[in-house]
C-alpha cells in the first residue's frame, strides 16, 4: 500500500472520530446545562435562606457547609446536600433521638391503643395519654415533614451531580476530539510531504546472486 494513502486514510479516520467526540461533548454539555438550570431554579423557587453566622448553634458550627454558606439562599445541589444532612437532618435527630418516621410509628400506636383502653375504663390518666399521644403524633408528623423535604432536597443534589459528571464527560470528549484533530492535521501534512512513489512497509527485493 502506497505510504500516502495509509496516511490519508488514518487522517480521515481520525477526522471522523474527533467530529463524532465533539458532537458527543457537545450532547453531555447540553444536558450538564439543562441539570444546572433545572436545579438552580427548583431550589431558588424554594427561597431556602442558610442561617446567619450570627445565629449559628454550636452543634451547628460544627459543620463546615454551614459556616460556609451562612446567610446565602440555597441555589445549588451542594448547598442542597449541606442544608438536608448537616442542617434538617441535625434537628430531626435532636428531636426524634435519631428515630425515623417508621419507627416512630410504634411508640404511637402503642400510645393509640392505651388510650382506647382508658377511654373503655374512664381511666385517671386518660388526659396524660392523651397528650402523650398529642405530642407523639406531632413529633412524627414533624419528622415526616423533615423527612421529606430532606428527601427532595438530596434528590435536587443527586442530578447536579449527573449534570457535574456529564460537564466531566464533555471535557474529555472535548480533549479527544482536540488531540485527534491534531494528529489527523499532522497525518495529511505527512501524506502530502511523502513521495507518491513510497510505499508501506514494502518486502526488500531479493538480492541476485552475484557470480564470481
Amino acid at each position: 500500500m502506497k505510504r500516502r494513502t495509509l496516511d490519508l486514510l488514518f487522517s480521515i479516520g481520525g477526522l471522523g472520530l474527533a467530529v463524532l467526540l465533539l458532537v458527543v461533548g457537545i450532547v453531555l454539555t447540553t444536558n450538564a446545562n439543562f441539570a444546572n438550570t433545572y436545579v438552580h431554579d427548583q431550589l431558588a423557587a424554594q427561597h431556602i435562606t442558610f442561617k446567619p453566622a450570627d445565629k449559628l448553634t454550636d452543634e451547628e458550627k460544627k459543620s463546615d457547609c454551614l459556616r460556609e454558606y451562612a446567610g446565602k439562599a440555597m441555589t445549588t445541589g451542594k448547598q442542597a446536600e449541606c442544608y438536608a444532612n448537616e442542617f434538617i437532618g441535625l434537628h430531626l435527630k435532636a428531636m426524634s433521638g435519631g428515630k425515623t418516621y417508621a419507627e416512630l410509628g410504634g411508640p404511637e400506636t402503642a400510645l393509640k391503643q392505651q388510650v382506647a383502653e382508658a377511654e373503655k375504663t374512664n381511666a385517671a390518666n386518660l388526659a396524660d395519654l392523651q397528650k402523650q399521644l398529642a405530642e407523639a403524633s406531632a413529633l412524627r408528623e414533624t419528622v415526616f415533614k423533615g423527612e421529606s423535604l430532606r428527601g427532595m432536597l438530596l434528590t435536587s443534589y443527586g442530578f447536579s451531580e449527573f449534570g457535574r459528571k456529564a460537564e466531566q464527560g464533555a471535557l474529555a470528549m472535548y480533549l479527544g476530539a482536540a488531540l485527534l484533530l491534531l494528529l489527523s492535521i499532522a497525518g495529511l501534512v505527512h501524506a502530502f510531504r511523502t513521495p507518491a512513489s513510497e510505499t508501506f512497509a514494502a518486502p526488500d527485493k531479493a538480492r541476485e546472486p552475484i557470480n564470481a
